[in-house]
């Protein structure tokens, strides 16, 4: 996941759903019920993990059967106990009984409840990030000597690199162009953390490691599936015995939409939403912004405009709406207007935000778009809004606010896209309806008027209009001295 760019806001359930979410998982609910079946005569051993003898009778209260019961329950009470759940009430003889957490999950509110689940989570991660220790488990059993070096096993390394695919998961859900509720390709997810971006075609080594990534993927997902973190379609068992061809056909499209029906049988992985909920926890604790649609609601208007900026054009939306709902419509959309004014370099952006919510506000909010007709600023985001809504008796903007508007306008695309291909269609229209467009626009008095006028020359496929507008882009620098 990089780190150059912020993340898109992501939509979460409330806390009430998510927590009703988190005891139902297995996991939870599993380290629950030990919790209450734990009491005096409940043995552990030095590290707080049950007792050999104890463990079938764990399994039979939870309900498990079959070879991995043992397995299932000791993981079940060493979430127990790492989130408190149990607590260990004399050492040395090895008892333990129920933890102070547990009354959380009962009596507490959502965020308590959440509380307990995502240090059940971290639980499971650490789990996941360590490799099948048997011959590490057989030395140690015989009394041998333990060589760590032998597992070719980095910690810390293998801690990254599920962090970094869970990275990309989360991205690629939050993401406008991503899969949104739907699966990701394993194949995809795993190319995703081992293709560099600028690698053409993959070498068979580059595959190769695809191939083992997907492997190590399919034990992490399969094991934090019951934490409630992914739904996880396994890799079919027929392909593991040819893993690697299997990844050098299904990786060549590293996208997350891959058509190809075959795809589903290398595994299929998606967040659910208590999933979404808890890896952007753990963005937050680790410092990096992870937006939530909402967060916005409660704040004043600056912060609102300046803060959907950089959001893709359905979440602005969706966060504006937020922020609406809680307040009155003209007093609203006075607030809108006064935070959009400025001269910095993120004022267009602001005021094309601010036209966006003022278009979900409605004919309520015509009073004030009349008082800003005046405004340098606004007066053509106004008048623009006025016309659009049928009002009556707009007055025509001058000549000056005309084109003012339009390059407030392009320097406010430029900041949301780029050089996008919507932008080039703005710009070559804007050539073509306005004669000698270029003449007047040098003259504009907006500090983002050369930038917008070397944009344009950029921009336009014509040779001779993109010449004009350098042309003009350099008188602007003139006149501004610089």
């Amino acid at each position: 996941m990089s780190d150059s760019s912020p993340l898109p806001p992501v939509r979460l359930h409330s806390e009430a759903e998510l927590a009703r979410e988190a005891l139902a998982t297995p996991l939870l609910s599993r380290a629950a019920r030990l919790a209450r079946w734990a009491g005096p005569e409940t043995r552990v051993g030095a590290g707080g993990e049950l007792i050999d003898d104890q463990l079938p009778q764990a399994a039979a209260e939870l309900g498990l059967t079959g070879e991995d019961a043992a397995a299932c329950a000791s993981e079940a009470w060493r979430v127990a106990v790492d989130t408190g759940l149990v607590e260990i009430v004399d050492e040395e003889e090895g008892t333990a009984t129920a933890g102070a957490e547990l009354r959380m999950l009962t009596s507490g509110g959502p965020q308590d409840v959440l509380g307990v689940w995502l240090g059940a989570l971290e639980t499971v991660l650490a789990d996941a990030a360590v490799p099948e220790l048997d011959d590490l488990v057989d030395a140690m059993a015989e009394g041998g000597p333990v060589d760590l070096s032998g597992l070719d096993w980095d910690p810390e390394a293998e801690a990254e690199f599920l962090d970094g695919v869970l990275g990309n998961l989360y991205l690629l859900t939050v993401s406008e162009d991503g899969p949104g509720d739907g699966p990701v390709p394993l194949p995809a997810l795993a190319a995703s953390v081992i293709i560099p971006d600028d690698m053409g075609e993959p070498t068979n080594d580059v595959l190769e490691q695809v191939s083992d990534a997907m492997m190590r993927l399919d034990d992490q997902f399969r094991l934090l599936e019951p934490a409630g973190l992914v739904v996880y379609q396994p890799v079919d068992e027929a392909l593991m015995t040819d893993a690697e061809d299997g990844a050098q056909d299904a990786a060549g499209d590293a996208s997350p939409s891959v058509d190809d029906a075959d795809v589903t049988r290398y595994g299929m992985v998606r967040l659910t939403p208590l999933g979404l909920y808890g890896l952007r926890a753990r963005l937050l604790e680790a410092g990096v912004p992870a937006p939530a649609v909402g967060d916005l609601a409660d704040k004043g208007a600056d912060a609102l405009l300046d803060g959907t900026a950089a959001f893709p054009q359905t979440a602005a939306r969706a966060e504006t709406e937020q922020w609406l709902a809680r307040r009155e419509p003209l007093a609203a959309a006075r607030e809108l207007l006064a935070a959009a004014r400025g001269s910095d370099p993120g004022a267009p952006l602001r005021r094309l935000r601010c036209q966006q919510a003022l278009s979900l506000v409605g004919s309520l909010a015509e009073p004030a778009l009349r008082e800003v007709l005046d405004d340098a600023e606004l007066g053509g985001l106004a008048r623009v809004w006025l016309t659009e809504h049928g009002a009556a008796d707009v007055p025509p903007p001058p000549e000056s606010m005309v084109f003012w508007l339009t390059i407030d306008t392009v320097a406010a695309q430029l900041a949301a896209e780029g050089n996008s291909a919507e932008l080039q269609a703005l710009v070559e229209g804007l050539a073509r309806q306005h004669s000698g467009f270029f003449t007047t626009a040098w003259r504009v008095d907006h500090p983002a008027t050369a930038d917008v006028l070397e944009a344009m020359g950029r921009l336009h496929p014509d040779k001779k209009v993109a010449k004009e507008a350098r042309k003009a882009a350099f008188k602007a620098r003139s006149q501004r001295g610089e």
